[in-house]
């Protein structure tokens, strides 16, 4: 097995762990929703999840890039010239639905809960728009909605850093269960970072794929399993 079809079928098995995870903390809160609600549409904890950036972005559009790279470990398809051509060919699809998970856990993050919006039982904001994606102001992004007592945010917000909260404070108004704001809030919060990072993954690894296949192409594959393809 070339270099290239070792990366191949690594970026495969990691691409396949991280659109499992991404699937699992898309359905987070539609779980939780419907185990605290008894209803999956009443009252969701933002309506990003139903923008589903784990489910489609980090999961569906990662799956033929996954099911080609794996391909390589069974002497199949990817063991040839042609096939490592297709593996960097599909990972433009993991790259953009990776992207795509990126932004809307982005925007999630920046809006935080509806339970900290003021028009709480608005679903105005559950409406899909790439204009909502492409409107994202890095200036005004920030967590206040996390780490202050409450959604509300105190007047001296602007002295108070992720860096001055103290573990203390950290577990007294977040880490814990005991409202429900809470826990729309640590939900919200542990969800949409964790997609962010699952799509952060992904683009690393469907971009270097992209590469490696290139280069599989141009270099080609083992010469003793090319004859067996």
């Amino acid at each position: 097995m070339t270099c290239c079809e070792g990366w191949t079928s690594c970026n495969g098995f990691s691409l396949l762990v991280l659109l499992i995870l991404g699937i699992v903390l898309n359905a987070i809160p539609l779980v939780f929703n419907f185990v605290d609600e008894g209803k999956v549409v009443h009252n969701p904890i933002s309506c990003f999840e139903w923008w589903f950036p784990g489910i489609i972005g980090a999961g569906v559009m990662v799956i033929p890039a996954t099911t080609m790279s794996l391909a390589a470990r069974k002497r199949a398809c990817c063991n040839n010239r042609t096939g490592m051509f297709l593996s960097s060919l599909l990972n433009v699809i993991t790259v953009i639905g990776a992207v795509y998970c990126m932004l809307v856990s982005i925007l999630a993050l920046s809006e935080g809960p509806l339970i900290c919006n003021s028009q709480e039982n608005s679903t105005f904001n559950c409406e899909f728009s790439f204009k909502n994606l492409t409107d994202i102001d890095p200036d005004s992004f920030n967590l206040q909605w996390f780490f202050s007592e409450s959604c509300v945010a105190p007047p001296d917000f602007d002295n108070l850093t992720i860096n001055g909260v103290t573990a203390s404070d950290w577990r007294n108004y977040t880490l814990n269960f005991d409202s429900k704001e809470n826990k729309h809030r640590v939900i919200h919060f542990s969800v949409f970072l964790g997609l962010l990072l699952v799509g952060i993954l992904e683009l690393l690894f469907g971009l270097s794929q992209m590469v490696i296949g290139f280069l599989g192409c141009l270099c080609g594959v083992t010469k003793r399993r090319s004859r067996i393809v």
